[in-house]
């Protein structure tokens, strides 16, 4: 059963919704979650939360305190969002949050089938990877204008 602000497409994932905001920006949020997911060939629970929440998140389990705009999980497979990070991405490079958000589910289904970009190769990789996935769900590419 679904708790309040929760979903479950097809596809078997869940979509939780605790910070409002996701849904005045991105309306079709939930879609969108479901069509990256299955594009990079992922299946995991995804939260739409706020800064705080990724903020304790990354400081228990990273050591960083500071909200970041995706973090993941491993086991259950999870990847949470935080609505101001991602906006305040979106609006400084000039992308909607639809689509930033779009691209941050990719990066981290991508995560979660193994890719990193701790060094300059594997970064290239992973960046070749995301851009190829979001071409096909018509997302520009992120690192296009880099």
């Amino acid at each position: 059963m679904d708790g309040p602000g929760s979903t479950t497409p097809p596809g078997g994932f869940e979509v939780v919704i605790t910070d409002r905001r996701w849904r005045a920006h991105v309306p079709n949020a939930v879609l969108r979650v479901g069509r990256a997911l299955a594009a990079s060939g992922c299946c995991a629970s995804v939260a739409l939360t706020d800064d705080r929440v990724v903020k304790k998140l990354n400081f228990r389990d990273r050591g960083k305190y500071k909200p970041t705009n995706v973090l993941t999980y491993e086991r259950p497979p999870e990847i949470l969002l935080a609505f101001g990070v991602v906006a305040r991405e979106a609006k400084r490079e000039r992308k909607s949050v639809a689509n930033h958000l779009t691209h941050l589910i990719v990066h981290g289904a991508l995560h979660l089938r193994g890719y990193d970009h701790h060094h300059p190769g594997e970064a290239r990789e992973m960046e070749a990877e995301e851009a190829r996935i979001l071409a096909r769900l018509r997302v520009p590419n992120p690192w296009k204008n880099r």
